[in-house]
C-alpha cells in the first residue's frame, strides 16, 4: 500500500468534504502540521469542526483556517494568542466546545481505541459537567466525556519509515499520538522519510498501523512567545 505522497495537496486528495471533523496534532506553534494545514486553507473546504489543543496565532497554523472563515466550531483546550479566535467567537461567528486539556488528550485517545465515552472527575461542579452525565463511584461524582472519532486526522511527526512507523521531536510530541489515533483516515507530514528498518523498534512512537498517507517537507520553526532580559550595562 502507497503511503508516500508528493505534496500536503496530493496526500489530503479525495479525502476532504463540507462539515467533516478534523483532529489536528499540535501545541500551540509546536509539532503543528502546517503543511496539511496550509493544504486545507487552498482546498476551501468549509463548514470545519477542529479538535486541536488551541487554533495557533492569528497568522499562522489553524489561525490561517480561522482567517477564512473554514472553520465553525472548534473542539479545544487553549483559546489564548489568537485575537482573531476571540473577535469570533464573542461575536457568535465561531462555535466553541471548551474541554480540559487532559480530558481533550483521553478523549481522541479513547476514540483511537473504540471506546465510545469514558468516566472523569475533571469538570465536575463547572460548566464543563452542564448537560453531560453524571454518576457516583464509590461516593465520588464523575461525569462522562464521549471519545472523538474524527473524520480525518492531520499530524506532524520528526521522522517515519515509508510504512508510516514515527517518531516524534521532544515535547513536539504532544496531542500528534492521540489526534492520529482517532481519525478514519490519518495524514502525517514529517521532517524525513527514511527507509524500512531504519528505525529502532524500541523507539517508535506510534506505529504506522494508525498512519495513512504520508508527505515530507520543509517546516518553519518559530517560537509563540520570545522572553529575553535586558542587556546588563558593561
Amino acid at each position: 500500500m502507497k503511503k508516500v505522497y508528493g505534496s500536503a495537496e496530493e496526500a489530503l486528495d479525495g479525502l476532504l468534504h463540507d462539515g467533516m471533523l478534523i483532529a489536528s496534532g499540535g501545541f500551540g506553534l509546536c509539532g503543528i502540521p502546517e503543511l496539511l494545514i496550509d493544504a486545507l486553507v487552498k482546498s476551501g473546504v468549509k463548514d470545519l469542526t477542529v479538535a486541536s489543543n488551541n487554533a495557533g496565532v492569528d497568522d499562522f497554523g489553524l489561525g490561517k483556517l480561522l482567517a477564512t472563515k473554514q472553520v465553525k466550531k472548534m473542539m479545544s483546550s487553549y483559546v489564548g494568542e489568537n485575537a482573531e479566535f476571540m473577535r469570533q467567537y464573542l461575536s457568535g461567528e465561531l462555535e466553541l466546545e471548551f474541554n480540559p486539556q487532559g480530558t481533550l488528550a483521553e478523549r481522541m485517545r479513547a476514540g483511537g481505541c473504540g471506546i465510545p465515552g469514558f468516566y472523569t472527575k475533571t469538570g465536575v461542579g463547572t460548566v464543563i459537567a452542564e448537560g453531560k452525565e453524571h454518576k457516583e463511584f464509590d461516593g465520588e461524582t464523575y461525569i462522562m466525556e464521549k471519545g472523538i472519532f474524527a473524520d480525518l486526522s492531520i499530524v506532524k511527526a520528526w521522522k517515519a519509515d515509508e510504512t508510516g512507523n514515527c517518531i516524534f521531536r521532544k515535547t513536539a510530541r504532544n496531542f500528534n499520538p492521540p489526534a492520529a489515533m482517532c481519525g478514519k483516515v490519518c495524514v502525517m507530514e514529517v521532517e524525513e522519510i527514511v527507509p524500512v528498518g531504519s528505525l529502532d523498534p524500541d523507539h517508535i512512537h506510534l506505529p504506522g498501523i494508525y498512519v495513512h498517507r504520508l508527505v515530507q517537507g520543509e517546516h518553519e520553526k518559530r517560537i509563540e512567545q520570545r522572553t529575553t532580559r535586558k542587556r546588563e550595562e558593561a
